[in-house]
């Protein structure tokens, strides 16, 4: 079994926000698979379900972002998976231009807030994640207001060609590895 945390914010006021491209991806996989985010319980938004024979679990945790770290422990417990190779989060990244994706077995928070209570509460760098670019924030911009904004007119087709990348990324990474996933995608 797979679980899948897509990272966000729970709050409506934050939908389709930059931040919450980890939500939108955990939507997208939602809606390709016919999984039903149905169920509240270790403090997410969850739903079970297969891809392509596959069973997974897909995530939002609900604990706002800078928590995230508290859910996917729970859910990493509850369900009794190795981080390591049954784990793929999915989150924003300000330092790829919108739409790219860099996927990694393993890594640093670089920063970010999410990535860096995750990682303190499973006590490993070492799980497979999925960033997708939401774009480098202009000069004079606060971050916050930056990546809670929504996206640009001329990036919304890039973001859709994105969350469909990354429905794809998570099958080659289930069926074929993160290697073969980090060659196709990176």
């Amino acid at each position: 079994m797979f679980i899948i945390v897509g990272l966000g914010n729970p709050d409506r006021k934050y939908d389709g926000t930059r931040h919450n491209i980890g939500f939108s991806a955990i939507t997208a996989l939602s809606d390709a698979y016919d999984i039903p985010l149905d169920f509240k319980k270790h403090k997410a938004l969850c739903g079970r379900g297969y891809i392509e024979g596959q069973k997974v679990l897909l995530a939002m945790p609900y604990t706002y972002m800078n928590l995230s770290g508290e859910s996917v422990r729970e859910l990493v417990d509850y369900y009794k998976i190795n981080s390591e190779n049954e784990l793929i989060i999915i989150y924003d990244d300000i330092n790829l231009v919108p739409g790219k994706l860099r996927i990694r077995a393993k890594g640093s928070a670089g920063g970010h807030n999410g990535i860096k209570s995750i990682i303190a509460h499973l006590g490993s760098q070492n799980f497979m994640r999925i960033r997708i670019g939401v774009g480098e924030k202009p000069k004079g911009f606060d971050l916050a207001d930056y990546v809670l904004g929504r996206f640009d007119r001329e990036d919304e087709p890039v973001i859709r060609e994105a969350l469909k990348n990354t429905i794809e990324a998570c099958k080659v990474i289930m069926f074929d590895g993160i290697e073969a996933a980090m060659n196709r995608f990176n």
